[in-house]
């Protein structure tokens, strides 16, 4: 219990004194410079999943959620980037001497991880990884890649030719093979997403991670959704905190889609989480609504809460969703559908 509420102290106190007080510029520069991330990695914050032995905070997973949902309120731009390292080093960690001694940079923020996943998701053409002597080739597209120009590696996904989901280790360094095509986004842009293309890029073998089946995958992906709903209630508690005395309720309501979050067995009830996903992102979004009245005509001025938050809040209805998620969300926000 002690080192839960030292890391959490840990993460709220940075959130109060660095991230909160840039956010604003953060958002409207559309950039996090490398002093900033060096304060995250000095923080120990890029290592809150790592095990103890590589250097890392050993904190359970309700206490990465926690620490996610408190940088989230602060300055989702870097919660954003640091949520996609955090999963790298759950990832690897335990799978080996080779990747721990990774996971251990990883944790000292001396290696900066990225993931690229939608590649083997339903409906993208397939990420290919093509054997290539004791390497890969990797040919096709990641959609979606958060932290370009601010990390050094990317986790990345791809089918290889038996239809098995391998995951490589390459250093994210663009190149004639590795073309990549920034995102103008909506929110979040500090976050650098790309959009990134293979053509015929080589991996060494050395660089394979892992590789499951398709189904294995798919399995265990359902479970990156709950980390995704932190993003959403600490919107939620950053709206009620400019609010004041009138959020009870919002918060209130946060404490119940948590226990929903929580509880939700993404191997036994994957609806359930994506109702309790669905849930978090929804309320992010009236809790923002509720931010713009209680700001009134002001809440339309640019460069103020309202402004950023009701932007992140419509990037969090969508990002990392899910058919199911969306069904929900339709239900909720436009009722009798």
């Amino acid at each position: 219990m002690a080192a839960t509420e030292g890391v959490l102290a840990t993460a709220g106190q940075f959130a109060d004194r660095l991230l909160r007080p840039a956010a604003s510029d953060v958002d409207r520069t559309g950039a996090l410079s490398a002093g900033h991330l060096d304060a995250v990695a000095a923080a120990g914050l890029y290592g809150v999943a790592g095990p103890v032995d590589v250097g890392g905070a050993g904190a359970d997973r309700g206490t990465v959620h926690q620490v996610t949902e408190l940088l989230a309120a602060a300055c989702l731009s870097t919660a954003f980037v640091l949520v996609q390292h955090q999963g790298v080093v759950s990832r690897l960690s335990g799978s080996g001497p080779t990747w721990d001694r990774w996971v251990r940079r990883m944790c000292a923020g001396e290696v900066r991880a990225g993931v690229g996943v939608g590649g083997v998701r339903p409906g993208a053409e397939p990420l290919r990884a093509i054997p290539d002597d004791d390497g890969w080739l990797l040919e096709g597209t990641v959609p979606w890649v958060t932290g370009w120009g601010l990390v050094d590696v990317l986790h990345v996904a791809a089918l290889d030719p038996a239809g098995d989901v391998v995951w490589l280790l390459l250093d994210a360094v663009a190149a004639p093979s590795m073309t990549v095509h920034e995102l103008a986004l909506t929110a979040v842009r500090a976050s650098h997403t790309v959009t990134v293309t293979f053509h015929r890029h080589p991996v060494p073998g050395d660089r394979l991670t892992g590789r499951t089946t398709y189904a294995q995958w798919q399995a265990a992906d359902v479970g990156t959704l709950r980390g995704n709903g932190s993003l959403s209630l600490g919107l939620v508690a950053r709206s009620a905190a400019e609010i004041g005395d009138d959020a009870a309720d919002l918060l209130a309501a946060a404490g119940r889609v948590r226990v929903e979050l929580d509880t939700a067995d993404a191997a036994a009830d994957a609806e359930r989480l994506a109702r309790a996903r669905a849930a978090a992102s929804g309320l992010a979004w009236t809790a923002a609504g509720r931010l713009a009245v209680a700001g009134g005509a002001g809440s339309v001025v640019a460069g103020g809460p309202a402004d950023r938050t009701t932007r992140e809040a419509a990037f969090l209805l969508v990002f990392g969703s899910r058919p199911a998620i969306r069904s929900e969300l339709r239900a909720r926000l436009v009722p009798g559908t």
